[in-house]
């Protein structure tokens, strides 16, 4: 591969994804290292002054500031705009920085957002929360129907806003139904992709205008971390994202965007394999506790629709045990399995949504959502899937399931 050949669109949309996701965006310095170079710097010297002022009045292509370029974090754009099929990408130094981005780039007061009810807790805060504190009318409603966008959408509804599958209730969204009500009454759809990556759905074949990260999941997929995406069209990132971006600072450090990069090579891969081994461990699971929320198996209310819309069932899944004192009772006999409240690593890792990841979501609104006291979370990681088995049925007799 030539310096720039993988920034050069011509070719690199030509590639197939597992291509794309090794080498799309890579920009080879004089030195010609393979691996992408890790670019530590806050700003950059100019030539002359003629320089630095068109630079900064958009005539000349360059880097003015390290929180608005950087080329290690361009080489990242490039790349998951790629795997997203999307015209432009912009990452930020969180997943929940670049879903609050998304929102506020484009809404003021007096507009109105539906969003999905089941959503990371974070995510119901901005609904709940943040944007009615600008005067922004939020609604909520079930994604699982399309029609509720339907009804609820109003003459000033800007934004619908959801996420497929769902957490942590692994609900699934009808992205085509949902996408074309938006499309057809000029509304921007906003999807969180977060659970599945473009490795396994890619909402914007499905009508999508715009799609949300938390790079921290799965695109990173070692534990390692922190970091969102916003992928949209080039007029979306450029002229509505970006001046927001630009002026409120949520910036992606180079470190970890070479890190994510680093972890893209492997994701087509991870994922896969993930899969698989959560899918061994949800048969497992279905017949030893009361109620499975796992898309890749028959048993869930939405599975065929989720195997139309994803390539694989990911790594995640929930199951529901007798309350609380259950939950965190099985959660105390793992000792293979981690209590973390992170998902998409390569490790396995379980969690009780209730008391931490959605504790900050009122208690009605959390059962609303379906996250009960007996739910639990589950990211199966790379181990032998057997070993995971063994460990969960440990856990599981030891609170008598």
């Amino acid at each position: 591969m030539k310096r720039r050949t993988g920034q050069d669109q011509s070719i690199t949309r030509q590639w197939r994804p597992a291509t794309q996701a090794v080498r799309g965006g890579t920009a080879r310095s004089e030195w010609g290292e393979t691996s992408e170079a890790l670019f530590l710097t806050s700003g950059y010297a100019y030539d002359c002054a003629a320089d630095a002022a068109a630079r900064f009045a958009g005539d000349q292509i360059g880097m003015t500031y390290s929180r608005l370029q950087n080329p290690t974090v361009e080489m990242l754009e490039a790349r998951i705009a790629l795997l997203e099929g999307a015209e432009a990408c912009r990452t930020m130094a969180t997943g929940m920085a670049a879903m609050t981005a998304v929102l506020l780039c484009q809404l003021q007061t007096g507009d109105h957002v539906v969003a999905g009810r089941a959503a990371f807790g974070s995510c119901r805060w901005l609904v709940d929360t943040l944007l009615p504190k600008f005067g922004i009318e939020t609604t909520v409603v079930d994604a699982r129907d399309p029609q509720a966008f339907e009804d609820a959408a109003k003459a000033n509804t800007k934004v619908f806003f959801f996420e497929t599958p769902a957490n942590p209730t692994m609900d699934i969204a009808d992205l085509s139904a949902i996408c074309g009500i938006a499309r057809a009454r000029g509304i921007t759809s906003v999807v969180d992709n977060a659970f599945a990556t473009p490795a396994l759905q890619r909402p914007m074949e499905f009508g999508a205008d715009v799609t949300a990260y938390s790079a921290t999941k799965m695109m990173d997929g070692q534990g390692r971390v922190l970091a969102g995406a916003v992928c949209g069209t080039e007029d979306f990132i450029t002229n509505t994202l970006l001046p927001f971006t630009r002026n409120t600072g949520p910036t992606l450090s180079a470190f970890n965007a070479w890190v994510v990069l680093k972890g893209l090579e492997t994701l087509d891969l991870r994922i896969r394999r993930q899969s698989e081994n959560a899918l061994k461990v949800g048969r497992f699971l279905e017949p030893r506790v009361p109620r499975i929320l796992h898309p890749g198996l028959p048993s869930h209310p939405q599975h065929n629709l989720a195997m139309r819309q994803m390539d694989a069932c990911g790594p995640i899944f929930a199951f529901e045990v007798e309350g609380r004192q259950q939950a965190h009772g099985l959660l105390d006999a793992l000792q293979l399995v981690d209590i973390s409240n992170n998902i998409g690593d390569s490790r396995s890792l379980m969690t009780h949504p209730s008391s931490t990841t959605h504790s900050g979501v009122a208690e009605d609104k959390r059962l609303e959502m379906g996250v009960t006291e007996g739910m639990l979370r589950l990211n199966v990681g790379l181990e032998d899937a057997d070993d995971v088995i063994e460990d969960l049925d440990r856990a599981l007799t030891a609170v008598g399931l």
